[in-house]
């Protein structure tokens, strides 16, 4: 995929943390910060995941018979369990 430079203001102490990395990784700072924005944004969407989870929950939360039962069946499941 074509790249697009862009600039970006950067601290100097951040720059010189980047800089350290890199070589460390013996990869361009360039990458390092790619890297660094694509794992960035599967955090967002893995956080906005989770929210969309807990709102489904608190919108229709679980009857708590269905949690007791689930414990129940654990109970008496689990200890047979060769693990």
């Amino acid at each position: 995929m074509p790249k697009k430079v862009i600039q970006v203001p950067i601290e100097q102490e951040l720059l010189h943390a980047l800089d350290l990395l890199s070589k460390k990784r013996r990869q361009s700072r360039s990458e390092l910060i790619r890297e660094a924005c694509q794992r960035y944004l599967r955090q967002i969407e893995s956080e906005q995941l989770d929210e969309v989870y807990k709102e489904g929950y608190r919108r229709l939360p679980e009857e708590s018979s269905l949690g007791q039962g689930q414990v129940s069946l654990a109970t008496q499941i689990l200890p047979q369990e060769s693990w």
